[in-house]
């Protein structure tokens, strides 16, 4: 007999006992009938008369207060870094553990999400499949691509404008270089550069970028006097950029979400802000949730054999 078949037999006995003690209204007899101890019978009836015979039904046993039940303060806390931050389940787990100090289950997680509707977000960018193969340079500064994010901001005067958000990352650590600028043109990309260089904790070895005029030769020529390389991607082939392109999602999702627009100044102060976030305190993906710097630190530390901590 299956499983779902001695819960229906169960379910009918218990039903049974129940109308034939009500039918000759002796519970004793009832009991005898049908080979049951009045404690159980009782225990019966009381749910019967709660819940009818739903209430008969088996049950999946859930201990009332589970020793490793997961505390409410817990579940919203990961309610709230999605709702807030769009941040995936293992970036949830990074972050409770790293800032709260939470440990808890991807999986557990996940279920959590779903039990409240937000296993999806909304306006999911939808995946497209890939055509070029992943890599990631093991030296920081060989490779670091440079691309430009469009931005559409509203002023408190309801004026819409727009800024242009110059991203440099470094292929191999993910520490990024943010500056935004009113003007979208080689002379603003020259003064990005100069900013990149004196930003960056090592030698930049080839800057990589598509061919939009901000990267034409003004700019090309500027970057090899300060004896670096500058190469172009293949056109109509961002995903050669896509470190780039990836971190201006995160941008998108985890910083202009949430920016109030005020002025050009509370702007790149905000950005600043934001750019230290990502590069020091910001658990990555691509280092299993450490920081691009704790991942630079790691690097140097297996490169020279010196601790830097």
């Amino acid at each position: 007999m299956s499983k779902e078949a001695r819960a229906y037999c169960r379910f009918q006995r218990k039903l049974a006992a129940i109308e034939y003690a009500e039918t000759w209204r002796n519970v004793s007899r009832a009991c005898r009938a049908f080979s049951v101890s009045r404690a159980a019978f009782y225990r019966w009836k009381k749910i019967y008369d709660v819940e009818g015979e739903s209430g008969l039904k088996q049950r999946k046993p859930i201990a009332k207060d589970h020793p490793r039940r997961i505390p409410e303060a817990t579940i919203e806390k990961v309610l709230e870094l999605r709702r807030t931050y769009h941040l995936g389940p293992q970036r949830i787990v990074w972050y409770l553990d790293r800032y709260h100090g939470i440990t808890i289950a991807f999986s557990s997680v996940y279920r959590i999400l779903v039990r409240n509707g937000l296993r999806r977000l909304p306006n999911t960018v939808s995946r497209r499949e890939l055509h070029t193969r992943r890599y990631a340079k093991q030296v920081p500064g060989h490779h670091i691509q440079m691309d430009v994010k469009i931005l559409n901001l509203t002023t408190e005067q309801g004026m819409r404008i727009r800024r242009y958000q110059y991203t440099a990352i470094d292929d191999a650590t993910r520490i990024r270089a943010l500056k935004i600028y009113p003007l979208h043109n080689q002379e603003n990309a020259i003064q990005f550069i100069d900013y990149v260089i004196q930003k960056f904790p090592f030698r930049i070895h080839t800057i990589r970028t598509d061919r939009g005029h901000e990267w034409q030769a003004k700019f090309h020529w500027h970057v090899e006097d300060q004896g670096i390389l500058h190469t172009y991607i293949k056109p109509r082939s961002p995903q050669l950029n896509g470190k780039a392109e990836r971190s201006h999602r995160t941008d998108q999702e985890e910083f202009y979400q949430l920016l109030t627009y005020k002025d050009d100044v509370d702007l790149n102060s905000k950005l600043a802000a934001w750019e230290n976030f990502y590069n020091f305190n910001r658990p990555h993906s691509a280092h299993d949730g450490q920081t691009p710097y704790e991942a630079l630190r790691n690097t140097m530390e297996n490169t020279t054999g010196v601790s830097l901590r």
